[in-house]
């Protein structure tokens, strides 16, 4: 859990976020006849997390909340783009799997942390995260796992359930 002291260095140890409003103490100013950043330039911004990396988290994240939905269909793209059978296929059991190396575990772990209500995210694995991980790189893992809960949440609430992507897809059951 959060230590009391770790606010001044800024949030979770990058320098100048939560200082103001995010990065800096405030925003770039814009005149009203600068147009904004093209496309093309914010979409690069979202390249610091290895893909393989992003699909685990975000699986991790939806076995974790009970997504089935999610699961298939991120089975079926993850699959699609190359990602091995075997990793997609042990999300759920990432634990008890030998196909994963430590970041990969880290980063699942990160995932299931954020995904737990209240979040249950340590700095102690966070600073593991930044031994193999950028500041621009650990804020992306954030944003996506913090997006798949937006919709493995929505989807489990309105009762989406798997749609056949994959054979099948095993969420193990929770103990409550």
């Amino acid at each position: 859990m959060r230590t009391s002291g770790a606010a001044a260095s800024g949030v979770r140890g990058l320098p100048g976020f939560g200082k103001g409003r995010g990065w800096g103490t405030s925003p770039p100013s814009r005149t009203r006849t600068q147009s904004p950043p093209a496309e093309a330039e914010s979409h690069q911004t979202w390249k610091a997390l290895d893909p393989q990396l992003k699909a685990l988290a975000v699986m991790a994240s939806a076995a974790s909340i009970g997504c089935s939905w999610c699961m298939d269909f991120g089975y079926w793209e993850n699959h699609r783009h190359g990602m091995a059978p075997e990793k997609l296929r042990d999300v759920p059991r990432w634990r008890e799997s030998e196909v994963y190396t430590p970041l990969e575990r880290d980063v699942m772990e990160y995932a299931e942390a954020m995904s737990a209500t209240p979040p249950t995210v340590t700095d102690e694995l966070v600073e593991r995260l930044r031994e193999h991980l950028d500041d621009a790189a650990l804020v992306e893992l954030t944003a996506m796992v913090a997006v798949d809960n937006l919709r493995s949440r929505t989807n489990a609430a309105l009762g989406l359930t798997s749609q056949g992507f994959r054979d099948t897809c095993e969420i193990p059951s929770r103990e409550r």
